[in-house]
């Protein structure tokens, strides 16, 4: 955690560091790395927000959580919280539902209106951010709060980039969207739609900004070869999704078949059955557990009567018909060609094998490098044209609305600096919190509160939100199952048990420890649920 709640002292004479033979080690509170925090692509305090969270502090939560994250109604919908995959809990009995309990932190804001003042003196310097998806969002919101003035350029008619034209209403209520957005367009960041920066030149020679920072995010499809007869219909996924968010669906037909095993592919599958088709089927080379597509997805499609069809390529599209290839993973995992053909009746094929960037605004940039068709960047989100900045889709890394959410505090910590000529240097992390040093029997078995979800047969024929929040007192329940990894949280175990009365406290939850009493006996240590004291070595 970010805060320490308990500090070690030194009290009394020097006899504090001259204890004879009898204490060869000595107890030390120390402030740990949760594995949540560690596992959170956009840098969260996590544990921080959930201990405000445990007494009904939600507000106070929230503004800790808001400190990294300007999009938690959305981050808790959409993100695949590897926070919770790393979470120690889940060897205890199941994981923290720390997904959950963002979403209502960021569902209650909205309904509570609270808003985020901007606080530090203007700067004077002008930040050109290029795209309105998470990134950029992310970017002009820390930005903002650093005192400088920030523009947001888009193409689209509407902010959000593919949190609204990628991802479904089902999945991602625009209401949410448009709310978090208007939060921070309200604390002065200023926002241009339909406003297509073709080439990033002529603002990077207008004098008009002190820096740039370009997210426009994946938003191609792509290309991909299949032989067709002219009559066959296929589609791009990212295009079907755009469109449907335009209100301009497309007629798909009443069979459609999705080549691809992304979370697109998934939601291509899951928008073709809520608009109409009778029958979604996706067409997968490998295996389910090879499939990139996160398993939660998978489940709800299945739910939702889609078909997967494994280890199956597409070898020909025509008019109503699809000829599939049977395929089979070699001692690499690699698929290749059996023979094996059938036919498959299609009314379209849609084709979800990827997004990539489109980066003809960059063409002619001075010492701006691409790479395997990302732009390349330093350590600071640099480009190598000074003062140009990059992030989320476009540059090397996983694509993901969470680590978009990231890039843009990280990129916003940079420019920063470079706009005040000096260097952000992180801190130096914590040593990793483990389960190990944590005294487990101190928590009580308590599953996780599931969220309520529509059925699977009710909610294909509609858009409304498939998975559902926790009420105020689920989500109490859940902060509680936090179990403070390596940081104390003032339970004053420690103090009650230490036979020597070397514990002091010192209010607010903190302790301190008079060596001049302390024997070195350990039992603190062993008491201590959370891990957050350590023996060290007495120095001679």
């Amino acid at each position: 955690m970010d805060k320490p709640f308990a500090i070690t002292l030194d009290v009394g004479s020097s006899l504090a560091n001259h204890t004879g033979a009898w204490r060869v080690e000595r107890p030390v509170y120390r402030d740990f790395l949760p594995p949540c925090n560690k596992a959170c692509p956009a840098g969260e305090n996590i544990q921080r927000w959930l201990y405000d969270a445990e007494d009904g502090s939600y507000e106070q939560a929230w503004r800790t959580l808001m400190e990294d994250n300007p999009l938690p109604a959305v981050m808790g919908r959409v993100c695949y919280h590897p926070c919770q995959t790393a979470c120690n809990r889940g060897q205890v009995d199941e994981a923290v539902g720390i997904n959950a309990v963002e979403r209502f932190l960021g569902d209650e804001a909205i309904r509570q209106g609270w808003t985020v003042p901007v606080t530090a003196a203007a700067t004077g310097k002008h930040v050109l951010v290029v795209g309105a998806g998470p990134t950029g969002l992310s970017a002009a919101y820390h930005l903002r709060r650093l005192g400088h003035a920030v523009t947001i350029r888009d193409a689209a008619d509407k902010p959000g980039g593919m949190m609204r034209y990628g991802i479904p209403a089902y999945r991602l209520p625009r209401e949410t969207v448009d709310a978090e957005i208007d939060r921070i367009l309200d604390m002065g960041v200023r926002m241009e739609l339909g406003a297509e920066v073709r080439n990033i030149r002529p603002d990077l020679a207008s004098g008009r900004y002190d820096a740039v920072l370009m997210a426009i995010g994946a938003q191609l499809g792509k290309r991909a070869w299949v032989p067709a007869g002219e009559a066959a219909r296929i589609l791009e996924a990212v295009d079907v999704l755009h469109d449907v968010e335009e209100g301009d669906a497309p007629q798909l037909g009443r069979r459609v078949v999705v080549y691809g095993g992304g979370n697109t592919a998934i939601d291509t599958a899951r928008t073709a059955k809520r608009l109409g088709a009778e029958e979604a089927i996706i067409v997968y080379r490998r295996t389910r557990d090879r499939m990139p597509a996160h398993d939660s997805e998978v489940i709800e499609a299945l739910e939702e009567g889609i078909t997967m069809k494994w280890l199956s390529t597409i070898s020909y599209a025509d008019a109503g018909t699809l000829t599939i290839e049977r395929m089979e993973l070699d001692e690499t995992g690699f698929p290749r060609g059996t023979g094996e053909f059938e036919d498959l009746a299609a009314d379209s094929l849609v084709l979800a094998l990827g997004q990539e960037a489109d980066l003809s605004l960059v063409e002619g940039v001075e010492g701006l490098e691409i790479v395997d068709g990302v732009v390349a960047v330093d350590e600071r989100m640099m480009t190598g044209h000074p003062g140009l900045f990059a992030g989320g889709d476009m540059v090397p890394s996983e694509r993901t609305v969470t680590v978009g959410i990231g890039h843009g505090k990280r990129a916003a910590r940079h420019i920063d600096a470079y706009l005040r000529s000096t260097l952000y240097q992180p801190g130096a992390k914590a040593p990793d919190a483990e389960l190990g040093a944590l005294n487990t029997w101190y928590y009580a078995d308590a599953p996780h509160q599931v969220r309520p979800r529509l059925e699977g047969p009710r909610r294909t024929g509609t858009f409304d939100e498939v998975v559902q929040g926790l009420s105020a007192e689920t989500a109490l329940f859940e902060a509680r199952r936090c179990m403070s990894c390596g940081n104390c949280f003032g339970c004053d175990n420690c103090f009650g048990v230490c036979p020597d009365n070397a514990v002091i406290k010192l209010g607010d939850g903190r302790y301190a420890i008079d060596y001049d009493y302390c024997k070195g006996c350990g039992i603190c240590v062993e008491e201590c649920p959370s891990g957050a004291i350590e023996m060290v070595p007495e120095m001679p």
